[in-house]
C-alpha cells in the first residue's frame, strides 16, 4: 500500500513539474500564435547546469528554423559587453571613470548643450567617462539626418565620434538620464587607450577567453546563411524579411558600434552570462572582478526615465543595466537585485545571483517590447 501511495505522489510531482516547464513553452508558443515573434529559443541556467533549453520553430513561410548555430543581431545586448571591456581597462589602472572624455577624444573638449527652450549654449559641465557608462551624457539616439550609429554612414569610429562631438547634448552632462549612443563613444575610447581596434580588444579580453567565437561585428557569406530573418509586425508590415538589417555587417567596416553592432549565438552569449553569474570568472579565466560587477550594478539613476527604452518603476539603472528594486511592483516573482538588458530585435537576458540563475532568450522580431522579457521572467519564476 505504501508503495502505491509513494508512486501516486511521485506521479503528481512529476506531472506538476511538467506543467511548470510548460509555462515557458507556452510563453514561446504564444509569441508565435499572437504574431509577436517567429521562431525563438529560450534557456534557463541554474546552479551550474542548464535546466531548460528549448527551440520553438514557427514553421511559417519566410521563417527559418533555429539551430544551435543560428546567429542573431543582439543590438543593445552589445552594451553590457562594452561595459565589461571598459571595466577591464579600469582594473588595469589605464583609465579613471572620472576622466574627461576629451582626455582620449579631443573633439569633446568643447561641448554644446541645449536648454529647456532648445537654445544652444556652451556646456558648463565637462563630459566624463562615468556619464557615458550610465547614460547620463545627454546624448540620445538620432535618426535622419544625423543617423550616427550607422555602418552605412560610417566605416570607422574616428569619424563617428568627431561628428557626434559637434552635436549638442540634451542637458548638462551628469544631470539626467537619457538612453543613447554612449557605448559607441566608449568603443573609440577603448581603441585610443588600448591602441587596438575595438573588436580586437574585445576578442582578446572577452571573446577568446569566453569561447565566444561567433560574436563579432560582421558576417561572412557562410554566416549570412545562419543569420535569422526578421519577423516584423508594425502597422501594415507583417511578415519575415532579410532586408531590414539596418547594419551592413560588412567584414571591412571598422565602425564597431559598442552599443548596437554585435551579432552572437545563444551558446556564445550564454558563456557571457555564465561569467557574470560566476562573479567575473569563466572556466578559471578571470575577466573582471566581483567588485567591478558590484560597481556595474550600483544605482546611478532611479525612477522612470523619460525616454523610449524605459522599463518602468520597479528598476533602477546601473552601467547600462537594469536592476530590479521593487519586486512587488514588478509582480513576476523575480528575485530582488536581478540585472540584465535587452536588444532591439527582442533578445533578452538577466542574471539572478540569489538563485544562481540566468535567463536568456533570443528571437528576431519587431516591434521591440520589454513586456516580452517580463513575461519570460514570469514563466521562468513560476518554474524555478
Amino acid at each position: 500500500m505504501k508503495k502505491y501511495i509513494a508512486l501516486i505522489i511521485f506521479l503528481i510531482i512529476s506531472c506538476n513539474s511538467k506543467n511548470e516547464q510548460n509555462n515557458i513553452l507556452e510563453f514561446q508558443k504564444n509569441l508565435v500564435s499572437t504574431d509577436q515573434a517567429g521562431s525563438n529559443v529560450a534557456m534557463v541556467f541554474k546552479e551550474n547546469e542548464i535546466v531548460y533549453n528549448n527551440i520553438f520553430n514557427s514553421e511559417k513561410e519566410g521563417d527559418k528554423e533555429i539551430t544551435d548555430k543560428t546567429i542573431f543581431p543582439i543590438w543593445s545586448m552589445s552594451k553590457p559587453i562594452t561595459i565589461t571591456a571598459v571595466m577591464t581597462l579600469l582594473e588595469k589602472g589605464l583609465i579613471d571613470l572620472d576622466d574627461d572624455v576629451s582626455k582620449y577624444i579631443p573633439a569633446f573638449d568643447t561641448l554644446n548643450c541645449k536648454n529647456s527652450n532648445g537654445e544652444i549654449y556652451e556646456c558648463e559641465n565637462t563630459l566624463k567617462l562615468i556619464h557615458l557608462m550610465t547614460h547620463r551624457s545627454g546624448y540620445g539616439y538620432y535618426g535622419n539626418p544625423q543617423w550616427f550609429t550607422s555602418t552605412v554612414k560610417y566605416n570607422n569610429l574616428v569619424d563617428f565620434v568627431n561628428d557626434v562631438a559637434k552635436h549638442p547634448v540634451e542637458f548638462e552632462p551628469g544631470s539626467d538620464y537619457l538612453y543613447g549612443l554612449n557605448m559607441a563613444i566608449l568603443g573609440r575610447v577603448i581603441e585610443v587607450v588600448s591602441e587596438k581596434s575595438f573588436y580586437e580588444y574585445l576578442k582578446e579580453t572577452i571573446f577568446d577567453p569566453l569561447n565566444m567565437n561567433e560574436t563579432k561585428f560582421y558576417l561572412t557569406k557562410e554566416e549570412r546563411e545562419r543569420f535569422q530573418p526578421l519577423f516584423i509586425n508594425s502597422n501594415s508590415l507583417v511578415g519575415f524579411t532579410n532586408f531590414l538589417d539596418e547594419m551592413s555587417y560588412d567584414i571591412d567596416n571598422r565602425a564597431y558600434f559598442g552599443g548596437e553592432g554585435l551579432v552572437s549565438t545563444m551558446s556564445d552569449y550564454a558563456n557571457f552570462c555564465k561569467m557574470l553569474l560566476n562573479r567575473g570568472t569563466y572556466n578559471g579565466n578571470k575577466i573582471i572582478s566581483s567588485a567591478s560587477i558590484d560597481m556595474m550594478t550600483s544605482k546611478y539613476s532611479i525612477g522612470r526615465p523619460n525616454e523610449f527604452a524605459s522599463i518602468g518603476d520597479p528598476f533602477y539603472y546601473g552601467f547600462s543595466l537594469f536592476v530590479l528594486d521593487d519586486v512587488e511592483l514588478d509582480g513576476t516573482n523575480s528575485s530582488k537585485g536581478i540585472y540584465g538588458w535587452s536588444g532591439y530585435h527582442n533578445t533578452h537576458f538577466w542574471i539572478d545571483d540569489e538563485k544562481q540563475l540566468f535567463g536568456l532568450f533570443m528571437t528576431r522580431a519587431r516591434e521591440f517590447s520589454f513586456d516580452l522579457q517580463k513575461e519570460f521572467r514570469r514563466a521562468v519564476y513560476s518554474t524555478f
